[in-house]
């Protein structure tokens, strides 16, 4: 009996081609429908002029983004968010950092440590506001503060420290930014934590019988392996600080205008408050290509370091 043959086109190039293309058609069909065409739809409305009620809708041009280039409470709000991004950067990753390096030695209780460190990323963002409001709260009712921090404070005698702590545009935004840290370090920490799992520990070994001790050890093995994470857990900090919303929202609302608010708030205020639909989507263009600039910009840096 004459084997079965295939047909020679199932060998073709072309047809590889084709299988290819069905292999990534899910992929692409999902990207283009949930990102590229959200993408078109809003610009093409960001050159519109529409209150979100009107069945039709004023052709403006590039008004909208002229307008916005001289929007001092717009940037200020892209300034507010880079601040809490740089204390994040800083604060959060460091203390990460450090906690994984901690919990990637031989320590008692290590696995109860990693679970307790990861439990504020999984909490509700709208919880974790309201509870650091109430901590946060200056009340007083019946001669006690009912703030916990401004009653500890009185209560030790550091009554000249009392503060009005999420109403004083002084302290505001540094309050987000540090509760934003405490909420987000646990992303970093099991990211980093997971990276210095892969690192072979026999570099350690033979950095110790070259004679190097802990910081040069951490200097030429640690750090150097540690790069393609810790640019990974830069960018994503980035992208998320930038992006920081239900938080404030559940910390301080609306109330400090131009003190506290930040890029999703705006483009919140413009849509709900004054009703330009059109001019909220060139906020939210705007926005989307800064943090596109941003992440390449971090991603050539990370091919640069990768390369060297």
């Amino acid at each position: 009996m004459n084997a079965i043959t295939k047909p020679k086109f199932l060998y073709s190039k072309g047809f590889d081609t084709f299988k290819n293309f069905l292999f990534t058609l899910p992929a692409v069909s999902i990207f283009t429908i949930f990102y590229i065409l959200p993408f078109y739809f809003i610009f093409n409305l960001s050159m519109h002029e529409w209150n979100g009620i009107s069945p039709t809708m004023t052709f403006v041009g590039l008004e909208n983004f002229a307008e916005l280039m001289g929007d001092e409470i717009w940037w200020k709000s892209m300034w507010n968010a880079a601040y809490i991004t740089l204390i994040a950067l800083t604060l959060q990753n460091m203390v990460a950092f450090a906690l994984a390096l901690a919990c990637d030695r031989d320590i008692r209780m290590k696995k109860f440590y990693r679970v307790v460190f990861f439990i504020p990323p999984v909490l509700s963002e709208v919880v974790v506001g309201l509870i650091w409001r109430w901590i946060l709260e200056a009340g007083k009712q019946g001669g006690e503060y009912y703030g916990l921090l401004n009653y500890y404070l009185h209560k030790i005698g550091l009554v000249s420290l009392v503060n009005d702590w999420l109403s004083d545009p002084e302290t505001a935004l540094s309050c987000i930014a540090v509760v934003h840290c405490w909420k987000g370090f646990g992303w970093g920490f099991i990211m980093l934590l997971a990276g210095l799992q892969t690192i072979d520990k026999q570099l350690y070994e033979a950095a110790r019988v070259d004679g190097a001790n802990s910081w040069q050890t951490f200097k030429n093995v640690t750090v150097p392996m540690m790069v393609p994470v810790i640019l990974v857990v830069v960018i994503l900090t980035v992208l998320g600080s930038m992006q920081v919303f239900v938080l404030v929202m559940s910390m301080v609302g609306q109330g400090l205008v131009y003190h506290t608010d930040v890029p999703v708030l705006r483009i919140l205020s413009a849509m709900d408050g004054t009703k330009r639909f059109g001019y909220a989507c060139a906020m939210g263009v705007n926005f989307g290509l800064i943090l596109i600039m941003v992440s390449v910009f971090f991603k050539i840096i990370s091919n640069r370091m990768k390369q060297a």
